[in-house]
């Protein structure tokens, strides 16, 4: 509930009548309460004159930089990144990457402000490759999972987002790494 204090009567001025004069006939002053009536002695006629060119072309005016684009704005410079682009690096800045080739299972985070890669685990690293019975399946993806998992913790980073490409599934051994990832403590944003 909000306060009001009165003001004191020492601030209190008293109102002082003014004499409003009677209006004439040939009085030309506006009968209407408009911004030009308060001012009788004034002159506020205007004359217009249609000119076949503007004085100054319209890319000479320099508009707001928080104003909203227009469609035919947007069209000219149609490679502007949105709002999203430009801020969902900062929102979410490490990134999974996961690659399956035909012999192995590359994933990487990367820090996406910097493009430096945090942390990195593939089946064709030395040791996988000499133990791992199979470098493409199941069982590699998980191991692939809680290696990129560990490492990226060491890293300090227990947030990873990761966008899917592309009329691109989570299913299958993509589907394998991302829930060994968040099975090792990980968390998607």
């Amino acid at each position: 509930m909000a306060c009001v204090a009165a003001p004191s009567r020492a601030h209190r001025t008293p109102l002082r009548s003014v004499a409003i004069p009677p209006r004439s006939a040939t009085d030309r002053r506006p009968s209407s309460l408009s911004w030009a009536s308060s001012f009788p002695l004034a002159d506020f006629r205007v004359s217009l004159s249609i000119a076949s060119k503007p004085a100054l072309p319209k890319e000479s005016f320099i508009q707001s930089a928080y104003t909203r684009r227009s469609r035919s704005e947007a069209a000219k410079r149609p490679n502007r990144k949105s709002w999203k682009q430009r801020t969902d690096m900062y929102l979410r800045p490490f990134l999974l990457n996961v690659f399956f080739s035909k012999r192995f299972v590359h994933a990487k985070v990367m820090h996406r402000g910097t493009s430096k890669v945090v942390a990195v685990a593939t089946t064709n690293a030395r040791d996988l490759r000499n133990n791992l019975p199979s470098l493409t399946d199941v069982n590699a993806c998980r191991v692939i999972g809680q290696l990129i998992a560990e490492r990226a913790k060491d890293a300090d980073v227990y947030a990873i987002a990761y966008e899917p490409r592309k009329d691109e599934r989570i299913e299958g051994k993509l589907g394998i790494v991302l829930d060994t990832i968040k099975e090792n403590g990980i968390i998607f944003v």
